[in-house]
């Protein structure tokens, strides 16, 4: 991963805009279906919801970085809206989806980023006029202009938005953007505006920093999605054994790294 990251790294990005905090109710409008994921208590992640009872998140979210197995989903929260200490909804977690070929191999490095997505089925649905679903749409190309609206460390309460940010490359399935993002924006939906409306094209999975220049990594949509719908439905969502440790990102609270090929990766 680190080569393809290195590649992708010889064209300069567009201009991003800065990290704007999300601090009153016109702030945050439209974009309530965003929200933070309590894990047990090895810290938070950034979900958001795709339909009234499911939540798109990251899959290395869902482990714990310690012990390498899967938390329970009893001990997963969604907090639809989270700011200033109060969500829009509060709602547990009935069952969890990873994607079949998901490893959680610790809380450093960058494999499998490709397919580092999870669904959550919440305990209900999310009946709320101001918290309205996100659509989902294929993984845009290099040089669009996406955007993220992240929880992360020295952020946790409020919700930040970043409203352009680059697809800098597509190596592997995966998308290597210029967005900031940081350790608890692990999960967070990043979004292309499609005839107006944001729709999620991918959910951040790790961070890098190649050659003093740090990027943002995206796990890819479209069928890895499919099946996880699937496997909800089906009700194939038995948790995965621990892997053996190698080097992973891990959910705020964590807060490891490595060095490797001239790319540092971490996961947010």
């Amino acid at each position: 991963m680190a080569g393809l990251v290195l590649g992708v790294m010889s064209s300069a990005a567009e201009e991003a805009t800065e990290l704007r905090t999300l601090i009153t109710a016109d702030d945050t409008k439209g974009w309530e279906a965003v929200g933070r994921l309590e894990i047990g208590r090895s810290g938070f992640c950034t979900g958001a919801l795709i339909a009234p009872d499911i939540v798109l998140t990251a899959a290395h979210c869902l482990f714990n970085a310690h012990t390498l197995e899967r938390v329970d989903d009893s001990e997963i929260e969604f907090l639809a809206g989270w700011r200033n200490g109060r969500a829009t909804a509060y709602r547990g977690v009935r069952r969890s989806a990873i994607h079949p070929d998901y490893e959680y191999h610790g809380p450093t490095g960058a494999d499998h980023v490709a397919v580092d997505v999870a669904l959550l089925e919440l305990a209900r649905p999310i009946k709320n006029g101001s918290v309205v679903p996100f659509a989902t749409d294929e993984r845009p190309r290099k040089g669009d202009e996406v955007g993220v609206v992240s929880y992360a460390r020295n952020r946790a309460s409020r919700p930040s938005l970043q409203e352009v940010c680059h697809v800098l490359g597509r190596p592997a399935g995966t998308l290597v953007m210029s967005c900031d993002v940081d350790f608890g924006s692990s999960g967070a939906p990043v979004f292309r505006i499609v005839d107006g409306e944001p729709r999620i094209v991918s959910v951040i999975s790790a961070k890098a920093d190649v050659r003093g220049r740090p990027v943002s990594l995206g796990a890819r949509l479209g069928q890895n999605l499919l099946e996880l719908q699937v496997a909800l439905e089906k009700g194939e969502v038995a948790p995965s054994e621990p892997s053996k440790p190698v080097l992973r990102l891990a959910p705020e609270g964590v807060s490891t790294s490595s060095s490797s090929g001239g790319a540092k990766f971490l996961r947010p």
